[in-house]
């Protein structure tokens, strides 16, 4: 499977945010037993390139991204550290060129017809959606959609168990990026059976939703 046909298979991507990387490993295998081996670790910590690391490397069945990706040289040490696909929250036509050229799997943030067009124009398939519901959630994302038919979205920012149901129900949506089965709280309190069962629940719903 492309990166693509993962991510949506997947159906909801872990938005996760650490601080210490020492929670990396037990964050991961709450994941993995979880049913969910999949990760967007965010690049707004010091600790997300060792966390990719050593997530890509103890956990090779996970399939670990690098989110909020601001710079070129983020790219590369996120690839470097086993990231296997990019995530940023605007369209950086620079960080896009780049990923492109190297290959590597990209997913921008696009919330206005004139950042769809320019991914178009790269010939990307699968954009970000973000902040989700401060513009419009799903009723954007459809007229969004409308125009550009061979794009489709990946909608983060305000997703949640309760309105889940809404995105995935929606044919132009590929997956949903979401934190709220990997709270920063919980993380740090090292509440990993609490995560693991917040992402057993949110594998059942994507089943419920998808059946």
């Amino acid at each position: 499977m492309n990166v693509t046909e993962t991510i949506q298979k997947m159906g909801v991507v872990p938005v996760v945010v650490l601080n210490d990387a020492k929670d990396a490993a037990p964050l991961a295998k709450a994941l993995c037993e979880g049913g969910l081996p999949c990760a967007e670790v965010t690049f707004r910590t010091d600790a997300a390139e060792e966390s990719i690391r050593i997530m890509a490397t103890e956990f090779p069945e996970m399939f670990v991204g690098a989110g909020t990706v601001l710079t070129v040289e983020q790219v590369d040490r996120a690839v470097a550290a086993g990231a296997k696909f990019i995530v940023s929250p605007g369209f950086d036509p620079e960080i896009v060129d780049y990923c492109l050229s190297k290959e590597i799997p990209v997913f921008p943030g696009c919330i206005t017809p004139s950042e769809v067009s320019q991914a178009v124009k790269r010939g990307l398939k699968v954009v970000k959606f973000f902040p989700a519901e401060q513009f419009g959630g799903v009723a954007t994302i459809k007229a969004l959609a409308a125009p550009f038919t061979g794009v489709k979205f990946m909608p983060t920012g305000g997703v949640n168990a309760k309105n889940l149901e809404s995105y995935l129900s929606c044919d132009k949506i590929v997956a949903c990026g979401g934190s709220w089965m990997v709270k920063g709280d919980l993380v740090k309190a090292g509440k990993f059976d609490e995560i693991k069962a917040l992402v057993e629940e949110a594998v059942q719903l994507v089943a419920s939703i998808r059946k």
